[in-house]
């Protein structure tokens, strides 16, 4: 089975990758021998990320992008072109959110949030796609949410980008399929990282009502996306696209 998900050779963009969930999967990749690229606006912070990774044994950079400006994705993916000379694996994983219910959220915060989750996967996607397609196929993974299924009153603007996640997955896999191009997303749950800490300080009992609900009895971490991220990058998911699969230790099944 070693085979199956055997990333050697592989070479991984990770877009929020210093951090995270995107920290997580990139951890994954690299353990399952793939070569990774850290894209995000904190370099300091990625240069950290960086180092985790190459002391995995593997080749990795960083490359500092806005990933919902096309310049900037055109830039990033010729970078890693030039110093790889190929791509296999795509994460869209970059996200923001701004949490304040629907009649007060203003323009300017509504595209922030839209671009940074959907217009970034977006033009990282169609960035990638030749490149991809050269190689003989690949890999991409799109980061949805639990509010991809779920209503939530107090972030419409994530809701609406992370739905969209998975709309846009389910056409990119019917379209790149011809192409042995895999696209598939992941629907986190509940994790602890800096966004949901955030979320506990401005949400009063969702720590305890997420625990409630869970029935794996505790929010998730960032290393429970290393072997999903994994599955979906190597040779075992070949026959896996246009899903989206949740990794929440249960939350969407409870009534």
């Amino acid at each position: 089975m070693a085979g199956h998900f055997d990333l050697r050779g592989k070479v991984a963009i990770v877009t929020g990758g210093n951090g995270g969930i995107g920290l997580g999967m990139a951890r994954g990749l690299a353990d399952a021998g793939a070569d990774i690229v850290v894209v995000g606006r904190n370099e300091a912070k990625s240069q950290t990320a960086v180092a985790d990774l190459a002391a995995r044994g593997v080749r990795a950079i960083t490359v500092r992008a806005d990933v919902s400006n096309k310049d900037d994705v055109a830039a990033m993916i010729a970078r890693v072109t030039e110093s790889f000379g190929r791509i296999d694996i795509l994460i869209n994983n970059a996200g923001t959110n701004i949490r304040k219910p629907p009649d007060v959220v203003e323009l300017e915060e509504w595209r922030e949030v839209i671009d940074t989750n959907l217009t970034s996967a977006f033009l990282c996607s169609k960035a990638a796609y030749p490149v991809l397609k050269a190689n003989g196929g690949g890999k991409i993974i799109n980061i949805g949410s639990m509010l991809s299924i779920f209503g939530a009153s107090f972030a419409p603007a994530y809701a609406a980008s992370k739905g969209g996640i998975v709309q846009y997955t389910r056409a990119c896999a019917c379209a790149w399929a011809p192409d042995n191009i895999q696209v598939n997303a992941i629907l986190p749950g509940w994790i602890d990282t800096d966004l949901t800490r955030a979320a506990r300080k401005q949400i009063d009992g969702l720590h305890d009502r997420v625990l409630a609900r869970t029935p794996s009895g505790r929010w998730g971490n960032s290393d429970d996306f290393g072997g999903i991220a994994t599955f979906l990058s190597s040779p075992a998911s070949d026959f896996v696209t246009g899903t989206a699969i949740p990794v929440d230790g249960g939350y969407s099944i409870m009534a």
